[in-house]
C-alpha cells in the first residue's frame, strides 16, 4: 500500500520528536528536516554564562539532538539553512520594529516566512504530501483551533499564516498535553525526554538580552518620568530594552513604590513610568491593528482578543477599516496593550486571524506616546 510522505521540522526538542514518533506510528513515511535559521555563534557569550555549554553551540546541541532521535525512529533527518533569510524576513523586522520603540514578537514572523513558508517549499522537493511541526494546535478542514491543553496551545504564534499556508499541515500534538508528550517521550526511550523547554526569543536564547542588542542598536541612554508629576526620575539605557506593563530592571534609582513601564516618547528619547499596584495609565479600551491576517473565512464583528501570548481572552468589537486595518473596541478595557505585540482574534476554539497593534487608545486619545 502506498504511504502518505510527511516531512516534519525537527527543532531537537521533545515536541517534535514525539510528532515524529506518532506519525510513524500512524504509518506515513517520515522524513526529518531540521532548519538551522540562526548562526548561534554570532556575538556569542556563552563563555562566562555557566548555563552554556563552551564546547558546542546551543543550534548543534539541538541538531544532534534531533539526529539521535530520528537515528531510534529509524527516520531520515534532513537540514537546510535558512540563516540568510532568517536575518532578511526576521531578524531585521525585529530590529526595525525596535528602532520605532515597539515590542515585536519575530516569532510570528519566523512561522510566516520560514517555518511555513520556505520550509514548506524544502519538503515539497522532498516530496512531501504533507508537513508536520511539534506545534500545539488543531486543525479541523480549513479551521486553526487552539490546543488541547490550553496552557501550551501556540495558535497565537500562528496566527499571522494564511489559509493556504495551513492546507496540508500536520500538528500531531495538538489533541494532547505536555505531561502526555513527555510521558510517551519516556516510554518510548526518545533522547529529548527529559529535555528542557527553549524560552524566550529563539535567537537570544541564553544570551543577556540587552548585551546581545547593544550589537547591533547602539544604547541612547534618556531621562525616565514618572508620567503623573513629570518629575524626572532616573535615566534609562535605552528604548529598546524596555516594554509596556514591565516593573523589573527599570532602571529607576533609591527606594520607590512599585512601578512599572506605561509609555515612551522615540521623539525625545522618554521613557514613561507610573506608580502604584495596578496603576491607570496601563489600561486602554481600543487599539488599531494594521498587517492584518485573517484566516477564517467569515468575518466576526464580536469576537474575543488576545493581546499577548500569556494573555487572557478580552472580549472585542471589530471595526474594519481601508488600508487592511482593524479597530479592535473593548469597553471593559485591558492591560498594557502593546504596539508591535500582536492581536489574535478567537472565536471559542477557533483562531479567526489576527493583527499586529499599531496604535492604542483610550477615551479616543492616542496612548503611549510613540
Amino acid at each position: 500500500m502506498f504511504m502518505k510522505k510527511v516531512v516534519i521540522g525537527m527543532s531537537g526538542g521533545v515536541d517534535s520528536s514525539v510528532a515524529a514518533y506518532l506519525l510513524k506510528e500512524q504509518g506515513y513515511e517520515v522524513i526529518g528536516l531540521f532548519m538551522r535559521n540562526w548562526d548561534s555563534m554570532v556575538n556569542s557569550d556563552i563563555e562566562g554564562n555557566p548555563n552554556l555549554d563552551a564546547n558546542i553551540c546551543p543550534q548543534e546541541q539541538d541538531y544532534n539532538d534531533a539526529l539521535e532521535v530520528c537515528k531510534k525512529l529509524d527516520i531520515p533527518l534532513k537540514r537546510v539553512d535558512f540563516v540568510k533569510e532568517y536575518w532578511d524576513y526576521v531578524f531585521t523586522y525585529f530590529l526595525d520594529e525596535l528602532k520605532k520603540g515597539r515590542t515585536p514578537n519575530p516569532d510570528l514572523m519566523c512561522n510566516k516566512y520560514i517555518k511555513f513558508d520556505l520550509f514548506i517549499k524544502e519538503a515539497r522537493k522532498l516530496g512531501a504530501d504533507y508537513i508536520a511541526t511539534g506545534h500545539y494546535a488543531r486543525i479541523e478542514g480549513t479551521r486553526l483551533l487552539r490546543a488541547t491543553d490550553l496552557n501550551k496551545d501556540q495558535t497565537y504564534f500562528l496566527a499571522q499564516l494564511s489559509i493556504d499556508q495551513l492546507k496540508d499541515v500536520l500538528f500531531p500534538i495538538g489533541n494532547l498535553s505536555k505531561p502526555e508528550v513527555r510521558k510517551i517521550a519516556e516510554e518510548q526511550g526518545l533522547a529529548t525526554a527529559k529535555k528542557k523547554d527553549s524560552t524566550g526569543i529563539c535567537f537570544i536564547g541564553e544570551r543577556n538580552y540587552q548585551k546581545f542588542i547593544s550589537n547591533y542598536l547602539k544604547p541612547n541612554p534618556g531621562d525616565i518620568i514618572d508620567i503623573k508629576t513629570g518629575e524626572k526620575i532616573g535615566t534609562h539605557n535605552g528604548l529598546m530594552n524596555y516594554t509596556i506593563g514591565q516593573r523589573r530592571n527599570v532602571g529607576i534609582s533609591g527606594n520607590h513604590d512599585k512601578h512599572f513601564v506605561v509609555g515612551k516618547n522615540v521623539e525625545k528619547n522618554i521613557l514613561y513610568v507610573a506608580f502604584g499596584e495596578d496603576p491607570e495609565e496601563l489600561y486602554s479600551d481600543a487599539c488599531l491593528i494594521d498587517n492584518v491576517n485573517l484566516i477564517a473565512s467569515t468575518t466576526h464583528t464580536f469576537c474575543t482578543a488576545k493581546f499577548r501570548y500569556r494573555g487572557e481572552d478580552v472580549p472585542v468589537i471589530l471595526e474594519y477599516l481601508e488600508n487592511n486595518e482593524i479597530l479592535v473596541k473593548y469597553p471593559d478595557k485591558a492591560k498594557a496593550v502593546t504596539p508591535g505585540q500582536a492581536c489574535v482574534l478567537y472565536q471559542g476554539e477557533q483562531c479567526l486571524g489576527s493583527g499586529i497593534i499599531k496604535t492604542v487608545y483610550k477615551n479616543d486619545e492616542k496612548l503611549w506616546y510613540l
